[in-house]
Order: structure tokens, then sequence, then C-alpha cells
């Protein structure tokens, strides 16, 4: 038996112990943790639907399988070949319905890596892998000294910046895969001091606005490298000179796809500056508040309160914490007269509650930075909010589907900037093509406040554009054509996921029976098993705030 069909063999009923996944770790990669050995499964069943060899399950199982090192998977062999932070939370929410165990593995690894000040690090080096495979490598961010006030970890690198923090809501989807194996492994109550510090380090060193929002210091903590929202704050930063670092990632994209070289070099030296201020926050030329980091923050936050009552504790005050975040998300990002949310700029000089390049936009405590005039899909994506108010909700999914996104229309997927902008290009890295996590989180968004049926056919696009592409890391948002990397692990994760709900499989409900939008039994409203989206318990229903 080959170690894919290991991967996704279905297991029912009582089952001996387990020392591993499933899989032989590779010679290559690192040796499983020590945690890893002796655990005994519960009865859950390991998802499989079955279905020819080169079904669409079995092809994502493998691509996983190829990317995964023994610890963690990388997002691919090639152009990433270290772990990632967003990443392997995408990953661990696919892998939960292959492998509970290594799901978990993924995190744990990742949150062991966490700085004493709290913050994940967006990058966790693989000490086998050359220095020159990837560029910003160890020497460049040396954490372990550089990092040394801010608690960076002695016994692995790691960069110094974050990304965003879907950490928190991995893990409570991980264990509610298998709440024995948890259980049996004190998964929770391991995970849950990580991620309240993870959260503190946010809520506190990064509100740079003083608005209650956390800020990003870098245009890779976003997650959305390129994106033309960048464009305005970088025009403030010098560049690195190119002479000064070599870029590894042309090894493998055609350079049109990749970010230009003056953007690489501003990149270069704000993490440079960041790394030389020994990775203190509030003093660097770039400070931004992004709609989708905070909204990730936030469902967090809802599933940080559903571990903490699984944990024994009411979850109550995180619950309500995450309510004031969204109000705070409402109140400093959103736009009414556009329809959408926008980043803010808080390095911009200007007072707060002006728009850059138009009129309107949202007042603002803090009282400094402008909204950045250009419609990204972060802008739309707090939907998956419970608490977002429902005429918001509704324009969010007006504009989604209008003119600059064309969700169900002009796009096969919701592009990642805007269909009308100057600055689109359907290919060049965020400027315009479609990535499959942020569609991943529309469907979800759109599911938990009743939109049903676009929620449906943007599911099938993301199924079929998956297998299409060869599980790209991107596509041309209107053709579907496969960009940048092939055999991508977030691909092929949230692909397992979208099959695993589409299959009919139990929905994952509250702890209470409830579900988080309707507040009916699972099964009993309106779409029944499809309608789940986020589970955030009884306490996190969606529709108006109070």
């Amino acid at each position: 038996m080959d170690s894919t069909t290991q991967l996704t063999a279905l297991h029912r009923g009582p089952t001996a112990p387990v020392s591993t996944t499933g899989i032989p770790p590779r010679a290559s990669g690192p040796p499983s943790p020590p945690h890893a050995a002796g655990i005994v499964r519960s009865g859950a069943p390991v998802y499989d639907p079955g279905g020819p060899s080169g079904s669409l399950h079995l092809r994502a199982s493998r691509v996983l399988d190829g990317n995964w090192t023994g610890t963690s998977t990388v997002p691919s062999r090639g152009l990433y070949p270290h772990q990632w932070s967003w990443d392997s939370a995408f990953i661990a929410i696919g892998l939960r319905h292959l492998s509970p165990l290594r799901a978990q593995t993924e995190l744990e690894t990742l949150l062991g890596a966490q700085w004493a000040d709290g913050r994940v690090p967006h990058i966790v080096f693989n000490p086998s892998v050359p220095l020159d495979a990837y560029f910003p490598s160890p020497d460049f961010w040396r954490s372990s000294t550089a990092g040394r006030a801010a608690g960076a970890p002695r016994t692995v690198q790691t960069s110094g910046i974050v990304q965003p923090p879907v950490h928190a809501l991995a893990v409570w989807l991980v264990h509610r895969a298998d709440p024995g194996l948890s259980g049996a492994r004190s998964f929770l109550s391991r995970m849950y001091p990580r991620l309240a510090a993870w959260h503190r380090y946010l809520l506190h060193r990064r509100d740079l606005g003083g608005g209650g929002l956390a800020s990003v210091v870098h245009p890779w903590e976003q997650g959305m490298d390129n994106s033309p929202c960048w464009d305005a704050p970088l025009s403030r930063v010098t560049p690195a000179p190119a002479r000064s670092f070599r870029r590894a990632d042309l090894d493998h994209g055609a350079p049109e796809d990749r970010p230009t070289d003056l953007d690489y070099g501003r990149y270069v030296r704000l993490a440079a500056d960041y790394r030389d201020r020994g990775y203190t926050d509030g003093g660097g030329e770039f400070a931004v508040e992004d709609p989708l980091f905070n909204a990730l923050l936030i469902a967090s936050e809802h599933a940080l309160a559903e571990i903490a009552r699984e944990l024994g504790a009411t979850g109550t005050a995180r619950h309500a914490r995450a309510e004031r975040l969204t109000a705070a998300l409402v109140e400093r990002l959103w736009d009414p007269a556009e329809g959408m949310f926008f980043c803010r700029d808080e390095r911009s000089g200007a007072g707060g509650g002006d728009r850059a390049g138009a009129g309107g936009g949202a007042g603002g405590r803090g009282g400094r930075g402008v909204l950045i005039p250009e419609r990204s899909v972060a802008g739309l994506l707090p939907l998956i909010l419970p608490a977002l108010p429902r005429d918001i909700a509704a324009a969010l999914v007006r504009t989604a589907g209008g003119p600059h996104f064309g969700l169900g229309e002009a796009a096969r997927l919701v592009p990642s900037y805007d269909l009308t902008g100057e600055a689109f290009d359907p290919h060049r890295y965020w400027r315009g093509p479609a990535w499959f996590n942020t569609n991943w989180l529309l469907e979800r968004g759109l599911r938990l406040h009743g939109e049903h049926g676009r929620a449906d056919a943007l599911r099938t696009a993301l199924l079929d554009t998956a297998g299409e592409s060869g599980f790209a890391e991107y596509v041309d948002p209107f053709t579907g054509e496969a960009c940048g990397a092939l055999g991508f692990s977030w691909t092929a994760a949230l692909t397992l996921d979208l099959l695993h709900e589409s299959s009919g499989a139990p929905s994952v409900v509250s702890p209470q029976g409830h579900d988080a939008l309707t507040d009916t039994a699972p099964g009993t409203g309106a779409g029944g098993a499809g309608q789940r989206a986020f589970d955030f318990g009884a306490d996190a229903k969606g529709g108006d705030r109070g």
C-alpha cells in the first residue's frame, strides 16, 4: 500500500494505537515529533468518498502527500520550500478530513516556532534546505540574534514578520474533526495559551492606528504581497539596491507574473529596517489596517471563544471582544458609498475619516490615516463574520456580483483585484489573478449570510478549476488558466474541504446544537447541511449587532 493510499484509507470503529499519521516521513525531511507516537485514534471516519483512482479527491491527497516533510507541509516543493504560516492553517483545514493527527502536527509545528512576545512568524525555515533556494533566507532575517529581545526561538530559524491570523479557526476545525484524538493528545489545552498570546500580540502591539484594529507593517504580512493596495504606501519607501539581493522566485516563475524589481526592492528595504530595529513595532514607514487580516482575527477570536468553552470557560468575553472588533472594522474601514471595505494607510499623515483620492469614507477613532481607494478582494471577505450587520453583508454581496469582481458573471472565480482597475493584470501576482483561499473564504461568507445559490455555484467553479489547473497556486480569473506553482498545497487542501462538504457528511455544529447563523437545529433550517460555514457557537449569531 503506497503512502497516498494509506492517507486516504477509510477507517471506522475502534482502532489500535498508531505511531504516525499513516505516511512514513520522507528521508529528506525532519523526523516526526515525539508526540506523534502511541496515540489512540478515535472511531471517527477519515473522509474518503471513494471513486476512481484519478478522482479529484485522490489527486488532491497526492499533492499533500508530495509536499509533506514529516512535520509540516510546504506550499510547493520548488518555489516555497519551507513552512508558511497562513498556508499551514489552510492546509490543516483540508488535512483534517484525511488525517486529523497530521493536521494537528501541522499546527503544532508552526506554533512551536512562536516568539515569546506572542507573534507567529510567517516562515519557519527547514534547516535542510540550502540558503540560496529561497530569498529572504534565514541569514537575512537573523531571527535568533536580531529578534532576541522580542523572544525569537533559539532552536529554529524563522522570519520576523507575521501573516493573517487564521490559526485559532484552523485549530478549532481540526479539533472538531476528531474530538477523541484531540482530547487524548490534549491538543486544545496545549494550543490555547499559544493562540491567546498570538491574539494579545496583535491586539496590543499592532494597534498602531489607535482604533482597536491590528496593522500590518509589511505587505508580506497581509498575504496578498503584490496587491495594488500597497502601491501608495510603498511609494514612500526607498528601495534596497538591486545588487544587494538575489530573487530566487524568478527561478520558478515568469518575470511578468511576479512583482517588479522596484517593488521587491521596497519589500527588502522594509524587512531589513524592521530587522535592524530588533523587530520592534511602531517605528516603520509602512503601517496599514487591512480588512481581511482583521476579519480573520475576528473569526479566530470567535473560534478561540469556542476553544475556551470546550476547555471549561464560558468564552463570553472573547465573543464580546470579537463583536467589538467587528464594530471597529465597520467604523474604520467600511465605505458605504462603495459598498465594501478598504485598507487604511496609517502613515499617510492625513486626518482620519478621509478617503485618499475620493470623498466619503469611514469615521475613525485614532484620528490618523486615510482609506486607500483600491478595490481588493480583501474588502469583500469580512463576509465571514457572523455579527456583520445585514445591510453591510447585502452590500458586499452586490459588490462581489457587480462589475468590479464579476462573481457569477464576468469572472469564473473572484479576482484578487478590481476587474476595472487601472492596475488589473489577470496573471501578475495578486494584481488580478484568482486565488483559491480567498474564494474559499468568500464561499463560506456567502453561505453564512444565506446566499446558498451563489455559494454553491462558487464551490462548483472552485472544484472544476482546481482539477483542471493541476491545483495551481492561482489562476486567470476569466479562463481558469494555471499561473504560478502547480501542485499547490492550500489549493489541494481546500479542494478536499469543499469535496467533504459536498459529500453530505455530517455538519459541524456548535456545542449547543445550533447553527451559527439561524440558531436552528442543523438540517432543519433553510439549506440544511449545506448551510454550514464556520462554527462560532450560539453566542455569535449572524445578522445585526446587539
